[in-house]
C-alpha cells in the first residue's frame, strides 16, 4: 500500500500557472492598465471585460491542469464542461475586443469629444454584442466535447465509435440549451437597440456614464439604458445555470 504525505496533495502556484495562463494575464492586464490610466470615473463599462476574462481564466486553469486528475494511459475521457480550451480562447478573444472598444471610446472622448455623441449608438451596440456573444459562443459546439468516453482497445487497436461513449450531452438537451442561450442573446441585444433608439429620440430617459473626456470641449456623457446592467447580470447567470 502506498503512503502519501501531505506534500503529494499540495500544489504550489508554480504547479498551477503555466505559460498560457501568464500570457493571458499579462496581455489582459496590460491593456486594462492602459484603459484605467485614462481616468475613468464610472466603472460600469470596465466590469464587462473583467467578467469575461474571469470566465476565460477559469476555463484556462481547468484545461491546463486537467492532466492532474487523469491516470497514465487511461482509456477514460471525461469532459463535463466540453472543450475548456475552446471556451477559454473564445472568452479571452471577446474580452480583448471589449478592451479595445473601451480604449477606443475613451481615447475619442479625450481627443475628439465633439464626435462621441455621433456614434455612441454604434459603440453601445457593438460593446453589448461582444459581451453577450462571448457567453453564447461557448454553447455552439458544446455537444461535440461534453461527454464521458471509454476507448476500448482490441489487439492494440483502439476502436473509436459511438459505442465507446457511455455518457454524452443528448442532442435534444443540447438544442434546448443552445436555443435558450440564443434567445437570451437575441432578446438582450434587441432590447438594447430599441432602448437606445428611444433614448436618442428623447422618448425615455437613460443612465449617464461619464467618459474620460466628458466635460471637455462641451462633450456630454454617454446615455445608456438599464439593459447594459441587466446584460452584465443575466449573461453570466445563463452561462453557469
Amino acid at each position: 500500500m502506498n503512503d502519501f504525505s501531505s506534500k503529494d496533495y499540495y500544489l504550489s502556484l508554480k504547479d498551477i500557472v503555466n505559460e498560457s495562463l501568464l500570457r493571458d494575464l499579462i496581455l489582459f492586464f496590460l491593456l486594462y492598465v492602459l484603459i484605467i490610466s485614462q481616468n475613468w470615473e464610472n466603472i460600469l463599462l470596465l466590469l464587462f471585460p473583467l467578467t469575461t476574462f474571469a470566465f476565460s481564466f477559469f476555463f484556462r486553469i481547468i484545461n491546463t491542469n486537467k492532466w492532474r486528475i487523469e491516470f497514465n494511459h487511461t482509456p477514460v475521457i471525461y469532459n463535463p464542461f466540453g472543450s475548456e480550451k475552446r471556451h477559454a480562447n473564445r472568452l479571452f478573444f471577446c474580452s480583448i475586443i471589449q478592451l479595445i472598444l473601451l480604449f477606443w471610446i475613451g481615447s475619442e472622448s479625450l481627443y475628439h469629444p465633439h464626435l462621441v455623441a455621433n456614434y455612441f449608438i454604434y459603440y453601445n451596440v457593438l460593446y453589448i454584442f461582444s459581451f453577450t456573444f462571448s457567453f453564447f459562443w461557448i454553447f455552439l459546439d458544446l455537444w461535440r466535447f461534453s461527454k464521458l468516453q471509454i476507448n476500448i482497445s482490441t489487439d492494440g487497436i483502439r476502436l473509436n465509435d459511438f459505442n465507446n461513449i457511455i455518457s454524452n450531452l443528448k442532442v435534444k438537451k443540447f438544442r434546448l440549451i443552445s436555443l435558450s442561450s440564443f434567445l437570451v442573446f437575441l432578446i438582450l441585444n434587441l432590447l438594447n437597440i430599441i432602448m437606445i433608439i428611444l433614448i436618442k429620440s428623447n422618448l425615455i430617459s437613460g443612465i449617464e456614464i461619464a467618459l474620460p473626456g466628458t466635460g471637455s470641449g462641451g462633450s456630454e456623457p454617454l446615455i445608456v439604458s438599464i439593459i447594459p446592467l441587466l446584460t452584465f447580470i443575466i449573461s453570466p447567470i445563463v452561462a453557469v445555470s
